[in-house]
């Protein structure tokens, strides 16, 4: 992993993420919606809790560190969250898919970082080569409220720890 240069009281680099916004058509599998740019500078005067995953449907992504965020979206909402996004490096029609698949909706953003260039901006990016993966973005979560950064925490060794749902919700 390269070495995390964003810190707390960073103001989050300018970057373009994708996504596919979710409607009730795209819960029909034969149907795939448009991708969409995201400036991360439209987050600016919201509270948003970004997490990042090396991969969707990875076993420890799509089973541990996703669904928590999800089953404990009311409790993030209370706290004045206004957005959570899951990233990772794969492709937006992939993210699109694990999306549908994780039941996330409109309640939480499957958004893509090609190439982990985003990611790589703050020093969180992962070289998974030797699995066969390439270029990543590596497992952390961030706080960012008004586009400067609350909370960021990497997960130094397989496994969610400091940026699980608990992890961040105690820091809010």
């Amino acid at each position: 992993m390269s070495t995390p240069t964003i810190k707390v009281g960073d103001t989050i680099p300018q970057g373009t993420l994708s996504y596919v916004p979710y409607t009730d058509e795209l819960d029909d599998p034969l149907k795939c919606g448009a991708p969409v740019k995201l400036n991360t500078d439209e987050w600016k005067g919201k509270k948003v809790i970004h997490l990042s995953v090396p991969g969707a449907f990875t076993p420890t992504c799509h089973v541990q560190h996703l669904p928590p965020f999800l089953a404990k979206y009311d409790e993030f909402k209370a706290k004045g969250v206004d957005i959570i996004a899951v990233l990772a490096a794969n492709d937006v029609f992939v993210m699109s898919g694990w999306g549908r698949a994780e039941g996330l909706k409109d309640k939480i953003l499957a958004l893509t970082d090609s190439n982990a260039q985003w990611s790589q901006s703050m020093g969180l990016s992962v070289d998974l080569s030797h699995v066969g993966f390439g270029l990543r973005t590596a497992r952390y979560a961030m706080i960012i409220n008004d586009l400067k950064v609350e909370y960021v925490e990497v997960v130094p060794k397989p496994g969610v720890t400091v940026s699980s749902a608990d992890a961040v919700l105690e820091k809010l």
